[in-house]
């Protein structure tokens, strides 16, 4: 934490501003595009890479989650960024660590906390911790994860924090599927099978902008991802800012969907 206080204050110092991007290694192209950016927004650009021992439940993927550390400090260093922050597990929780941060509003939707119920805690927990070391101008966040988006802009927002959170479109392959680093988790047949939930979350935004019921439309999203072999954990519209079930027409929706093919859970979202 020293050496990262040390490099921002001399940034800080000299009137510089910086964009930091928080992310768990195992880096692809969505990462780079968010490194970029925070490149054309401030002077210099801090990456963290830490897997968050807080945020995987009991039977998750916390020991096979992929590693490739300095694979991924040599992509970070070709994409714009000029400090990069490894912690080891103890930096971050040392001997004695008894805070948990508990959110509410956004984490408590009924999407990804339903499935993962101590989720968003260890994400607030360990976000809140490295937005406080970092002291930025801009934290960066790409938008495919996009309860966990809103739950760190109300946890910055609520802490009275300084930085401001930036969402980032998520980052799609040709084909539109999102990029996530559990992608190479699947077989070559199902990444061809993958792209019908980013196909099925479009069609029933058309039919909503044509005048369907959000329920209605993304009833049949989820029972067409079914019939094609997935598992749905969730196919919904919800208010684009708090993610609460929409009561009015007039809403900004987002629609949002979980499901697992085979052993993988990919997650994808799109507005309406």
């Amino acid at each position: 934490m020293h050496a990262l206080h040390h490099t921002t204050m001399r940034w800080r110092a000299a009137g510089q501003t910086f964009a930091f991007l928080p992310t768990m290694g195992a880096l692809h192209a969505g990462h780079l595009k968010l490194a970029r950016q925070g490149a054309e927004m401030a002077d210099h650009v801090l990456a963290s890479i830490f897997v968050n021992p807080k945020q995987f439940g009991p039977s998750e993927d916390f020991s096979r989650y992929p590693r490739d550390e300095a694979g991924d400090i040599a992509l970070l260093q070709t994409s714009g960024v000029d400090l990069v922050f490894a912690p080891a597990p103890e930096d971050i929780y040392p001997e004695g660590f008894a805070t948990t941060i508990h959110i509410q509003g956004p984490a408590k939707a009924g999407l990804e906390d339903r499935f993962r119920p101590n989720f968003f805690d260890g994400v607030a927990t360990v976000v809140a911790k490295l937005l406080i070391a970092a002291d930025a101008d801009y934290a960066l966040f790409g938008e495919k994860d996009y309860q966990q988006l809103q739950v760190v802009k109300q946890l910055a927002h609520d802490l009275g924090l300084r930085t401001a959170i930036v969402g980032i479109t998520t980052q799609r392959e040709p084909d539109g599927f999102a990029m996530s680093s559990r992608n190479r988790y699947l077989s070559k047949i199902e990444r061809h099978q993958a792209t019908a939930i980013f196909k099925n979350l479009n069609q029933a935004a058309v039919k909503i902008r044509g005048g369907a019921k959000a329920q209605s439309a993304t009833r049949a999203a989820s029972r067409s991802l079914t019939t094609l072999g997935f598992k749905v954990d969730y196919v919904v519209a919800r208010n684009a800012e708090t993610l609460a079930i929409p009561k009015h027409q007039d809403e900004p929706l987002r629609l949002l969907a979980a499901a697992w093919l085979g052993k993988t859970r990919l997650i994808d979202n799109i507005e309406v």
